[in-house]
């Protein structure tokens, strides 16, 4: 899992900041480009130069077009919708780490991501050493990253294997400590792909106890998701997007609802 940070302040006063959506998301577009033909040869350039082709062909694809959302401060939303259309593209462009192709993507506060497996940490540092570089990149100080270290651990049941290069580490190993350091570092807005997708379940229940507790205290919690059951759980909140663009939002039952009757998964 890739935990991540971003803040990115923008021209509010307090008061402003106190009442405005902690994401607004207006008229947001995120292409990506494929190339049909590029030149690779310098016999190619020149037949191409002569014959007056270009050299590269380049076709662009919309991921997502014209995605306009506010979410409140203290919501939880989930994207869903079938492999392709957007949820993820959607959730990074929140993150920061896209930038839009067009529109504009606002945050409020301090966010923390879990976006995808393997990535994110370094394979060749101990899960203890990953802990201590997510800490400090996430502004925390030595004491605090101490102060959380034994709890951060426990929740991830390393055990013997802290000391272990993360390279050595399952898939559901990376998900527990991903997900363990950065529910620690208390993020303003939680964001988090398919990461209950991933170990056993008494890890998932913990997961959905802690996004419950983070809730409790007004955090705000972006999921994107296959299982709409954990949705109606976690969410007051879907989106249900199909080809870059939204069908259907609203409450989490009726969205939910509504996909698996079109999905004939009902």
């Amino acid at each position: 899992m890739l935990p991540s940070i971003a803040a990115r302040p923008f021209s509010l006063s307090w008061s402003e900041r106190r009442t405005a959506a902690a994401i607004r998301l207006a008229a947001v577009a995120k292409r990506f480009y494929h190339y049909e033909h590029r030149t690779t040869s310098l016999r190619e350039f020149f037949i191409r130069a002569v014959l007056r082709r270009p050299l590269a062909v380049r076709r662009a694809r919309f991921s997502l077009e014209g995605l306009t959302l506010d979410i409140r401060r203290g919501e939880s939303v989930a994207f869903i919708g079938r492999n392709g259309s957007g949820k993820s593209t959607a959730l990074r462009l929140i993150a920061g780490i896209y930038a839009p192709s067009a529109g504009e993507v606002r945050v409020i506060g301090r966010i923390a991501s879990v976006i995808e497996l393997g990535a994110g940490f370094n394979p060749e540092l101990t899960g203890r050493e990953n802990v201590e570089l997510y800490g400090a990149v996430m502004g925390m100080k030595r004491q605090e990253i101490a102060r959380h270290f034994d709890a951060i651990i426990a929740f991830a049941e390393l055990g013997e294997f802290v000391d272990e290069p993360v390279k050595f580490y399952s898939s559901g190993m990376q998900a527990r400590l991903a997900f363990a350091v950065t529910v620690a570092v208390e993020p303003d807005v939680l964001l988090l792909d398919e990461v209950l997708a991933v170990g056993d379940a008494s890890f998932r229940e913990r997961c959905l106890a802690r996004l419950e507790r983070f809730r409790a205290r007004g955090g705000t919690l972006v999921v994107v998701s296959h299982d709409l059951e954990q949705v109606r759980r976690l969410c007051e909140r879907a989106v249900w997007l199909e080809q870059g663009r939204v069908r259907r939002e609203g409450p989490a039952g009726e969205v939910t609802r509504a996909y698996e009757a079109a999905s004939g998964t009902g």
